[in-house]
């Protein structure tokens, strides 16, 4: 071998890559990630909801998708028409059954005026339902300010149920 063949084998060996044993593991990270998100969620072509975050995760295996920056939903009728909104700080979406978990400072506003404050609040998005296990403070048009431990509703507001309610109203209950 000459000096030529000699210096280009060690070179050859001296680059050559070795595995990246000390590179972060991707466990736990999302598969994607977008900013700035606009989602439309349609039943048979029709628009039921728009949501709206400034962050979002999307994970495959778990078929979750967290939205982890000012969210904002917008719900739609049948005939699409706006009924109500819901803010929160976070939202955890299953991808399997498209339901979402709105997290901290959760505040759902109807367009009559009901507007519902919670911790969470969860949408079951095959019924169009909202529920949450957790504290709640509903006020009305009416000037009712109205406390519970639980509660039930359609996406509008219209239909609700406080599981544990008190509170006060200034309505006769005759």
């Amino acid at each position: 071998m000459d000096i030529r063949t000699i210096a280009m084998l060690i070179f050859t060996i001296s680059c050559a890559r070795e595995p990246l044993q000390n590179a972060p593991s991707r466990d736990g990270m999302p598969d994607q990630e977008s900013w700035g998100v606009n989602i439309i969620l349609t039943d048979e072509g029709l628009i039921r909801a728009k949501v709206r975050s400034g962050h979002l995760e999307k994970y495959n295996e778990k078929e979750f998708i967290m939205l982890d920056s000012n969210v904002t939903v917008d719900f739609y009728d049948d005939k699409e028409q706006h009924t109500s909104v819901l803010n929160s700080n976070k939202a955890e979406v299953d991808q399997k059954s498209n339901d979402m978990k709105a997290i901290g400072n959760v505040v759902a506003m109807s367009d009559s005026g009901i507007t519902l404050f919670s911790e969470t609040l969860t949408w079951n998005s095959k019924e169009e339902k909202l529920h949450t296990k957790d504290k709640i403070m509903i006020t009305t048009p009416d000037a009712d300010t109205l406390y519970g431990i639980g509660f039930e509703s359609d996406s509008d507001l219209r239909n609700w149920k406080i599981i544990n309610p008190s509170g006060v109203t200034g309505r006769d209950l005759n």
